[in-house]
């Protein structure tokens, strides 16, 4: 799969049963090569009319499945949530 691939699947919050938006990048480890997390635009301020403040930094562990359209992760949304 590519990264392109990856940004058209929804993220899906199975927690909270809640969309969380699509990936927009990923964060690897330089030394080994391989995927540690995805990043997803955080909410945005005032209905999204003046951007986001934050963003979810979900940790490739917390990935449950991916198909088709979807990724479906297990997370506590506040403990993944990164200023910017």
């Amino acid at each position: 799969m590519r990264i392109f691939e990856l940004k058209q699947k929804e993220t899906i919050n199975s927690c909270t049963c809640k969309s969380m938006g699509c990936p927009v990048d990923v964060e690897f480890d330089c030394k080994t090569g391989q995927i540690t997390h995805l990043i997803v635009p955080g909410p945005g301020r005032f209905w999204g009319f003046f951007g986001r403040d934050c963003e979810f930094c979900i940790p490739w562990e917390c990935i449950c499945q991916m198909g088709d359209d979807l990724i479906l992760v297990s997370i506590e949304e506040d403990k993944c949530l990164k200023k910017l």
